[in-house]
């Protein structure tokens, strides 16, 4: 299937509908069109909820960019916000177990030097020697024109929802 920038954008914004919740942006400084922000908690207790085995806060924030060409400049100041964002949205303390911070970029064209940017991006962070959970960078670019998906390494997740939700037609994320 042919998609234009906002088919595409529609579609995934479709998908992610049903799992997280999906602030709309326009006119902003940057091409951001929305944010998805999904959270998940899981426990296990004994008997009564007061006898706690563990817990576990899960939460992933999607940042959704919509632009004609992507340029390395580019890259970067979306990178940068979408991390400290993403860092401030995070609840961490006891009990958390991982935050995502996901860039997905959809645009009709992008410069080289701006994928393999994107294909070297690694961002990590601990917290407490991993006591109180961690925060991971995935990144991908899906390019209109060719029909391609680029993703950094811990981006692979991304590229098969990606491609599931954009060149599958029955299937969900």
């Amino acid at each position: 299937m042919q998609y234009t920038r906002e088919t595409a954008v529609n579609r995934l914004l479709e998908s992610y509908r049903a799992y997280f919740n999906i602030s709309m942006f326009e006119g902003e400084q940057y091409p951001l069109t929305a944010i998805c922000e999904f959270f998940e908690h899981s426990e296990k207790y004994v008997i009564s909820r007061q006898a706690n085995l563990w817990k576990a806060d899960c939460e992933e924030f999607v940042y959704l960019f919509n632009m004609e060409q992507l340029t390395c400049e580019e890259f970067e100041r979306c990178r940068d916000f979408a991390w400290e964002d993403g860092q401030r949205r995070a609840n961490i303390g006891p009990g958390h177990m991982y935050t995502y911070v996901t860039l997905v970029f959809i645009c009709d064209a992008c410069q080289e030097d701006a994928k393999a940017a994107l294909r070297k991006s690694r961002l990590y962070k601990s917290f407490r020697f991993s006591l109180h959970g961690w925060m991971d960078f995935h990144a991908a670019l899906f390019e209109v024109t060719s029909g391609r998906i680029v993703t950094n390494r811990s981006g692979k997740c991304v590229e098969k929802v990606l491609k599931n939700v954009l060149f599958n037609k029955r299937c969900r994320v």
